[in-house]
């Protein structure tokens, strides 16, 4: 531990003399600048920033001139000097500190402006690669941040364009100074900044691999990451409430009210699911307090909304509706018969878009990227800490399937029971356990959900489809967890069920294939369960 020399306390204001500025992201760069030099600070600035301050016709030193040395290796080394961390890390109230700096012939820097190297979007891109991320690795922007934030006493340093505005109007009420209370700020945003970026670095090179996915649960877990935006409340009112993480990679509110924290788990499960068909035939979901409803695919966006909503019409008020095609003025139509909460699609046709824009309380979301693409650990908070598990894998293709997945019975599926087992496997991973999942041709004829034995679950599924008039001859079952008894089994062939597909792993697995064989039920051992908690 180093402890601090005896020092006089520094002074409250501190002016404001010389800023340095190096930003990736340059919103709004060129006003804050124009307004720093008319207070009368000297800019000094590094590549594309002095370039862009220069095109802007201000009077600019490049770094280089503070150093006495050019940027090399393509940018990589350029602030990287005793010339500018001397320049931030010197103590004003410190003659020995002040002597070094005249010594090494550099002055001092009273504000650090810097935004990091755009890493989070250049991961987010589909075809990533390791040469790719690491040149996206910002080196000498963050210890510049740490530099000033940790000399805060005298140094202001200002990591977001939405402080700038803060900052020009403190500097221009204080007579071009800061006060200690703002620089301690600054310091606290700078540090939670660098802290968020290089967590998510390390989410990066420790998303799961074959290599890395058992001792990435060996180490100590941290999360860090930037409020999103504060929520009214949480589940429930009297709950307080936030979303922190980059929500803005993979959704967009095109309309409607802000999300609330409800919303955004029913947004959440609403994309994880319709993952699953990314790369399937025209399918919508409708979903009700994280489960599904309803799911169909069809030849056409709107067939498949209808095989969605006659699954159980009346659950899906106020529902979520996702689907995996450019929603259509046809099936916007359809979705706007009844309420939804929530539309999420790729994106939207003109037309679509202005009728449901047509409800207020209604929130209009474009999926930006596969939720597939999400590399963070599944965590959940428990009394004491937290659980963190790997993500739950998107499913095989059909084709793989019937190469990995073993059909345990003597008759084999048909092809056209093979696709509904397929389709009814991806729906019931993501209804929570206990799980049950009627489907034939495309279309989900009853869900049973979140009971607490196999045997309800079923039935609640059957009880539903059956309100529905619904046709269940000809059908399949999909089970979440392996039938414990062969009496789930039966109770889906007594339904009409001529297919399953479950985990197996029972104790009592042969008594259940004997079953299904008296039925002449075909079932398909997938060798891996869903649990959904």
């Amino acid at each position: 531990m180093i402890n601090p020399k005896p020092l006089p306390t520094p002074d409250n204001l501190q002016t404001v003399k010389r800023a340095l500025l190096s930003v990736s992201d340059k919103t709004n760069l060129i006003p804050f600048a124009q307004r720093l030099a008319n207070s009368g600070i000297e800019l000094i600035s590094t590549g594309g920033t002095s370039r862009a301050l220069r095109e802007a016709g201000l009077k600019v030193k490049d770094v280089s001139e503070i150093t006495g040395f050019p940027e090399i290796m393509d940018g990589r080394v350029k602030t990287l000097h005793p010339n500018v961390h001397g320049s931030l890390l010197a103590r004003r109230n410190d003659p020995d500190d002040l002597v070094q700096l005249r010594g090494i012939g550099s002055e001092l820097i009273d504000l650090v402006v810097v935004n990091l190297y755009p890493f989070e979007q250049a991961i987010a891109q589909e075809d990533v690669t390791d040469a790719l991320a690491i040149e996206n690795i910002d080196i000498g922007g963050p210890t510049m941040i740490r530099a000033a934030a940790k000399n805060f006493f005298f140094v202001t340093v200002v990591t977001s364009p939405a402080d700038y505005e803060a900052v020009a109007d403190a500097l221009q009420s204080n007579n071009g100074a800061l006060s200690l209370e703002f620089r301690r700020q600054m310091a606290t945003k700078a540090f939670q900044h660098t802290a968020a970026y290089d967590a998510t670095i390390a989410h990066y090179f420790t998303k799961p691999t074959p290599s890395t996915e058992e001792t990435i649960f060996e180490r100590p877990f941290h999360i860090s990451l930037p409020l999103a935006q504060s929520l009214r409340y949480g589940e429930n009112p009297h709950q307080k409430a936030a979303l922190f993480g980059q929500p803005n990679r993979f959704f967009k509110k095109l309309h409607g009210k802000a999300l609330s924290y409800n919303n955004l788990l029913d947004l959440s499960a609403a994309l994880f699911l319709i993952d699953e068909f990314k790369d399937a035939g025209p399918t919508a979901a409708i979903l009700k307090h994280t489960n599904p409803c309803g799911v169909g695919t069809a030849n056409v966006l709107s067939a498949a909304y209808k095989k969605a909503f006659s699954t159980d019409r009346q659950s899906p008020f106020g529902g979520i509706v996702v689907v995996n095609r450019p929603l259509d003025l046809t099936t916007a139509q359809a979705i706007d018969q009844i309420f939804t909460e929530i539309v999420i699609a790729p994106s939207f046709d003109k037309e679509a878009l202005v009728l449901l824009s047509k409800k207020q309380q209604r929130r209009i979301i474009q999926m930006n990227l596969a939720a597939r693409f999400d590399h963070a650990p599944d965590t959940r908070s428990v009394i004491g800490g937290f659980l963190v598990q790997s993500r739950d894998s998107v499913l095989r293709t059909i084709e793989d399937a019937k190469n990995h997945y073993v059909v345990v019975t003597k008759r084999q599926p048909t092809d056209e029971e093979w696709h509904d087992l397929d389709f009814a496997w991806r729906i019931a991973k993501h209804v929570k356990s206990n799980a049950i999942v009627y489907a034939k041709q495309g279309a989900t004829l009853g869900i049973g959900a979140g009971q607490m034995s196999r045997i309800d679950a079923s039935e609640v599924a059957v009880m539903k489809g059956q309100k529905e008039v619904h046709d269940f001859a000809g059908c399949v079952v999909a089970s979440d967890a392996f039938f414990p008894f062969a009496d789930g089994l039966l109770a889906a062939a007594k339904a009409g069920a001529t297919a399953a597909i479950q985990p197996g792993g029972s104790i009592r697995d042969e008594e259940v294939i004997e079953a299904a064989n008296q039925q002449n039920l075909a079932m398909v051992f997938t060798a891996k369960r869903h649990f959904r908690h």
